[in-house]
């Protein structure tokens, strides 16, 4: 069963100054469950480092309330926080001279006392967290020898052997190619759901984020932090008015942010399924609308020759031709 391990009431965040306070945001309301995947998404600048520092406790809210499993997050201790959140940060981890293993035991250090020495439980909390990540390949191996995808999987395993119930990621996908980024969210979303931990991590992954996370968070610098899930957010339009720029375009029907070409002109398409879906596409990064409705010249993708395309043109003769390449080059000699 999931529970509110984190509640935050009437939250300002920002930095207080001599003469001047800066605000970042405010009137934040909101709670973090166990056993969800909760991913904050903002433009740059916009403060979402700065709120994740706040709830971490390294940066002092400047007021309201954040309560951790029902307590005023002032009233733990340094060493109390570090077992109850851990905090997995973007930069890259450029150690040298240690193990997978090695690095992951540190995360038993509020537990080992001041000469770290690792007890047998200790070693045996440390081989389940790297086997939870699906490491275990990799746990002889030196860690500057890794890739960004393999060096990250090793501090998510970190944060698990920490034994903390709240787990904070600042941009976990940063430096990772497209295959990567997404192993590493269905990662996180599978590690909520098998271990019930509160995982909340800020991201510019939208379009996964969107696709995997239980919870979004959308913090912008005049609406503050709207939040609810991916389809609540698509339903209510608050996913329609986050991006509220030239070119980029939110489409309720698949809940995903897609490229806004403009298209000047229109050619007739008939048709239906991935055939159709793909000449439409190509058609609009050339600046032209597929429209049902216009049939002096029209392409049908549902030819009887499905690896064809026929391009019917009026009073001349259908032309095909079996690729989209083909079709454009067409298209363009017709105009």
């Amino acid at each position: 069963m999931n529970t509110e391990t984190i509640h935050i009431s009437n939250l300002a965040i920002g930095y207080p100054g001599k003469k001047n306070v800066k605000i970042v945001a405010e009137g934040i309301q909101a709670g973090i469950n166990s056993g969800e995947l909760t991913c904050l998404l903002g433009s740059n600048g916009v403060g979402k480092s700065t709120l994740l520092r706040t709830l971490s406790a390294f940066q002092p809210k400047l007021s309201g309330q954040i309560r951790i499993l029902g307590k005023d997050i002032e009233e733990y201790t340094d060493k109390q926080m570090a077992k109850v959140i851990s905090v997995v940060l973007t930069e890259r981890c450029d150690v040298q001279n240690i193990t997978v293993t090695e690095l992951v035991g540190l995360g038993r250090s509020p537990y080992t006392g001041f000469w770290g020495i690792l007890s047998k439980e200790d070693k045996t909390i440390v081989e389940q967290a790297i086997g939870q990540v699906g490491i275990r390949h990799l746990a002889h191996r030196m860690v500057h020898t890794l890739s960004d995808g393999e060096r990250q999987k090793v501090m998510i395993a970190k944060a698990l052997a920490q034994e903390t119930p709240i787990i904070y990621l600042d941009e976990p996908t940063a430096f990772l190619d497209f295959p990567s980024k997404v192993e590493m969210m269905q990662l996180l979303h599978t590690l909520s759901r098998q271990t019930n931990k509160t995982i909340f991590l800020s991201t510019h992954d939208l379009e996964l984020a969107l696709q995997i996370a239980d919870k979004i968070w959308l913090m912008d610098k005049n609406k503050g932090v709207v939040i609810g899930t991916p389809e609540d957010l698509s339903l209510d339009g608050s996913l329609n008015q986050f991006f509220v720029r030239k070119g980029i375009v939110f489409e309720p029907a698949t809940g995903l942010f897609r490229v806004d070409y403009e298209c000047p002109l229109k050619i007739g398409l008939k048709g239906h399924g991935q055939r159709y879906a793909m000449v439409q596409k190509a058609l609009q990064r050339n600046g032209i609308k597929g429209d049902s409705h216009f049939t002096d010249i029209y392409i049908d993708t549902d030819e009887n020759n499905s690896n064809q395309f026929g391009i019917h043109v009026h009073g001349k003769e259908v032309i095909c031709t079996n690729n989209i390449e083909g079709l454009l080059k067409i298209i363009k000699q017709l105009k």
